[in-house]
């Protein structure tokens, strides 16, 4: 089977999207299916080729972007669209409002090629609500006849789903969740090799692309309140240069939050591994791979219930679900329990294993099949 993976940017600064398709495909790739990825070379404008590369052991070619680092047109891909989507068994589609969904889709109905739809979170009620205006006009235009030619829409969380197509009305969703690696470290670094300043203390680690949903200054103002001189924040990631610079305000004059900036390789496995709790406090948040990545180096987790994860990671105890006017206390009560820390990290593995991507792509692949039974 061959499949074409479909999505706007490779970048690795826009989050879980881009850092999981890459591990998807070769996981699909153990599936005896043939994936290859096409997308724009936005925030990777290095990569100003369309012929095939090998991307970390994956087929992808890049084409250049025309107009707009949000929209991301690219004429080129749409092109390439055009005349080749005809070779493959099925067209995976990642994202919605963007140029390369809506080409990928109208090719696909050109040569009567099934697709799968993977909205990354963006019909949720909440992101519908976000530049409302923008979004209602694209829905007309384009993304309601994206969605209801598409085959099947792919979910990542139960609750992503239903919320969904409650809102929209719509009944052909199907739920596979991202995966993580589980083969456990693959180096024998601590984070006193990259951080050395982390390693007498302990430390809550918010590891994520850096944007206001996430209510990163108000972690902040919620572990200040604390005044405990015994633990460190550490905030990691990067986002918008306005966002970034308020964060720092909020912590200047703190001696306990530290900024690594963007983090990848052994640098985020060390820091991942070395951390005493993850905290995501998001206003929402579609799946929170890094949140699954923390619980695969046996980091407990604590979650607002914005967080689509949050009554999995609730009911299986593999972290803390905590409305976000209880953060400070929440954070108070977890700081001070090492036993019940470490317990949760170890449940936290232990679920984090039903997220490993060899089972994902089984998952997927066996999704992939039933489509293509249907037809």
């Amino acid at each position: 089977m061959r499949v074409l993976h479909v999505i706007p940017s490779l970048a690795e600064q826009s989050g879980g999207p881009a850092a999981a398709i890459v591990p998807m495909c070769r996981a699909l790739q153990t599936q005896g299916i043939e994936p290859l990825i096409v997308t724009t070379n936005e925030g990777r404008p290095q990569a100003d080729t369309e012929d095939l590369l090998d991307f970390e052991g994956v087929p992808v070619r890049f084409f250049p972007v025309q107009l707009g680092a949000s929209y991301k047109y690219s004429r080129p891909l749409a092109t390439w669209l055009g005349k080749n989507v005809k070779d493959f068994d099925l067209v995976h589609v990642h994202a919605v409002f963007n140029h390369a969904p809506v080409a990928a889709a109208r090719a696909c109905r050109g040569a009567g090629v099934p697709y799968v739809v993977r909205p990354l979170g963006t019909l949720d009620p909440w992101s519908m609500k976000q530049k409302r205006v923008r979004k209602r006009l694209f829905w007309f235009l384009f993304a309601k006849r994206l969605l209801a030619a598409a085959a099947a829409v792919h979910y990542t969380a139960a609750a992503e789903k239903t919320a969904t197509e409650a809102y929209l009305g719509m009944n052909h969703g199907y739920v596979v969740p991202l995966g993580v690696n589980l083969n456990g470290s693959t180096h024998d670094d601590s984070v006193a090799n990259y951080f050395p300043e982390l390693a007498r203390e302990p430390y809550i680690l918010s590891l994520s692309r850096l944007h206001p949903k996430k209510r990163l200054d108000e972690l902040i103002e919620a572990f200040q309140s604390l005044g405990d001189q015994r633990w460190r924040l550490v905030i990691a990631g990067d986002g918008p240069a306005d966002y970034l610079s308020f964060l720092n305000q909020k912590a200047r004059g703190s001696e306990r939050i530290s900024f690594t900036g963007w983090v990848e390789g052994k640098r985020k496995e060390a820091l991942m591994r070395g951390a005493s709790l993850f905290v995501l406090p998001s206003r929402h948040e579609n799946f929170g791979l890094s949140v699954v990545e923390a619980m695969a180096c046996s980091v407990p987790v604590m979650v607002t219930p914005q967080v689509n994860l949050a009554r999995e990671i609730d009911s299986a105890q593999a972290g803390w679900v905590v409305a976000f006017k209880e953060l400070s206390n929440g954070l108070a009560v977890v700081m001070e329990d090492n036993g019940e820390r470490l317990r949760r990290g170890k449940v936290a593995y232990e679920y984090a294993k039903r997220y490993s991507w060899d089972k994902v792509g089984t998952d997927l692949a066996d999704f992939y099949r039933q489509i293509l039974e249907r037809l």
